[in-house]
């Protein structure tokens, strides 16, 4: 299984499509526990819009996101403390459920996963990945 990732920091949404377009992604799949976003073109609606436009799928899997104690310890770099709360809400039977929804449509369908951070590492993206499907082969995208 190949499975791509891409984060908007920094990035326009339309600067997000030309990449995802170029990487021939078929499902976008984002995983933002509040698909919200002060950076225009990124809150859930207009993003599935514009993906649309584009003829990139759209699904989101909120459960598959970060809480709130987790999202503070990925800003202030605690990589420990976002993976221990991680964990902790992949645990959770919705995330199972959710978890699964993933891997079908990444199976089915050229597949990205998309959060905020620009760097997989400092993000739950890479996490989820290794915890749900460590054999993937993995491929971040940049814009």
């Amino acid at each position: 299984m190949k499975i791509w990732t891409i984060g908007y920091e920094g990035a326009t949404q339309a600067e997000v499509i030309a990449v995802l377009s170029a990487a021939k992604i078929e499902t976008l799949i984002d995983i933002r526990a509040v698909p919200l976003s002060r950076r225009p073109g990124f809150s859930k609606n207009v993003l599935a819009a514009g993906l649309k436009e584009a003829g990139i799928g759209y699904l989101l899997l909120k459960a598959l996101g970060t809480p709130p104690e987790g999202r503070e310890a990925a800003r202030k770099g605690r990589h420990d403390i976002l993976e221990r709360v991680y964990d902790g809400q992949l645990e959770l039977p919705e995330a199972m459920v959710q978890s699964a929804q993933m891997l079908e449509e990444a199976t089915l369908h050229r597949s990205a996963l998309l959060c905020f951070e620009r760097d997989p590492k400092g993000c739950h993206r890479s996490i989820l990945i290794d915890r749900v499907a460590p054999d993937a082969e993995v491929v971040d995208l940049f814009t």
